[in-house]
């Protein structure tokens, strides 16, 4: 049975790009309390970005 875990709220990650695309995704507070930033794929400017948290 699912239940609301504050340590692993769920985050968006927005595009750098400008392209307003974005993913969600997961994340252990407990072990990335500041925001996160990754580089993944954003197929609106075909290629690699980084993808920063926004709350």
């Amino acid at each position: 049975m699912a239940r609301n875990n504050e340590a692993r709220p769920v985050v968006k990650l927005r595009s750098t790009a400008g392209t307003g695309f974005t993913y969600v995704t997961r994340k252990n507070r407990r072990n990335d309390p500041d925001r996160l930033v990754l580089r993944k794929y954003d197929p609106r400017a075909r290629r690699h970005v980084e993808f920063r948290e926004e709350r």
